[in-house]
């Protein structure tokens, strides 16, 4: 008998454990559920559908730049009361009509205020009144495993929310004109087409991120554009319309340097980029550079790939006198060029 009610009595406090470990895992559950729920209820007003008309196959002889023809949807957010949209380039690029749909079943002629390919970020502006916005947060602040919701528009389904973490931080991604965009979050928060140019926010609903592309065979690699350099881009983008770069005007290729080279000339890289071809009347060729000549210093920095030259060529390079160091005939050559502006 007495073992009985020893065991009985385990088992009534075993129970009573048990009931209070389920207890706090509901409430942990639950503590999750309404941080996501309540993100949810303050971000999705602000979440545009966008529906995009672009020119039909039989149109684009002359647009061969612009994606294929016809009816597209995408996502975006207002930034701003005065009716500021963000969204993906790719999404507008080409566009001839977009319609954009608010969750309150208001719906607006949209057009396109700035666009860049390069970071694949695009402005684009609704006239209306009493819109509710988001606010870019502090991307660098950011830290693997925190909380990521997405909202956007998959398949046509408005207004759809999924929830993961940052999975990582500071990855590239090779954008549409062949440049590659920096600081770019990976998140598992499922993206699908339609989600494009939608917010990925933080647990303050704070916009983290721009959700911009997935890798289809793969499961749970989504990305979307750092905030920082969103808000950059959108800047300018209200502002001048366009992210201005410079350019050398030259077709060139990465090549590696024989270990003779390098240290006998003492360069501080083992590669450079091989200049190809050499545009008529740009910025390379009045500045005497050649087909063959192997670039490996530009302002003092190493260059060893064109993505390292594309990052240089930013807009203070524009009309001004710099310095490239070369490679010619076997022997270091010091080249002032002036860059122009990339149109």
């Amino acid at each position: 008998m007495l073992n009985f009610l020893a065991t009985e009595g385990a088992a009534a406090n075993s129970s009573e454990r048990h009931g209070r470990v389920n207890e706090q895992d509901d409430y942990l559950l639950d503590a999750y559920s309404q941080t996501v729920t309540g993100v949810a209820r303050r971000v999705s007003s602000a979440v545009v559908h966008l529906k995009v008309q672009k020119p039909t196959p039989q149109n684009r002889r002359q647009q061969q730049q612009t994606p294929p023809g016809g009816a597209g949807t995408g996502s975006g957010f207002v930034i701003s009361s005065d009716g500021f949209v963000v969204t993906n380039s790719h999404v507008v690029n080409g566009a001839t009509q977009i319609e954009a749909s608010l969750p309150d079943g208001r719906s607006f002629h949209a057009r396109v205020v700035g666009d860049d390919p390069a970071t694949d970020v695009a402005v684009v502006k609704i006239d209306g009144d009493n819109l509710a916005t988001l606010s870019f947060g502090e991307s660098d602040r950011l830290q693997v495993g925190q909380i990521a919701i997405a909202i956007g528009n998959p398949y046509g389904f408005q207004y759809s929310v999924t929830a993961g973490v940052v999975s990582a931080l500071g990855r590239t991604l090779r954008s549409q004109n062949g440049r590659l965009i920096d600081d770019v979050i990976q998140t598992d928060a499922s993206l699908n087409p339609g989600n494009s140019g939608g917010p990925l926010v933080d647990s303050f609903g704070n916009v983290i991120g721009v959700n911009t592309a997935v890798i289809l065979p793969a499961q749970g690699l989504c990305f979307a554009v750092a905030a920082n350099l969103a808000k950059f881009v959108v800047g300018k983008l209200i502002l001048e319309g366009r992210v201005r770069r410079g350019y050398l005007g030259i077709a060139a290729q990465a090549v590696p340097l024989p270990s003779k080279w390098t240290q006998t000339l003492e360069l501080p890289t083992k590669g450079g980029i091989q200049i190809q071809n050499v545009e008529a009347d740009g910025p390379a060729n009045n500045a005497g550079l050649k087909a063959g000549d192997i670039i490996v210093q530009f302002e003092g920095k190493p260059i060893d790939s064109i993505d390292e030259l594309h990052k240089a060529l930013d807009e203070t390079t524009i009309g001004r006198r710099s310095s490239l160091w070369v490679l010619r005939d076997g022997s270091l050559k010091s080249v002032a060029v002036t860059p122009g502006e990339l149109k």
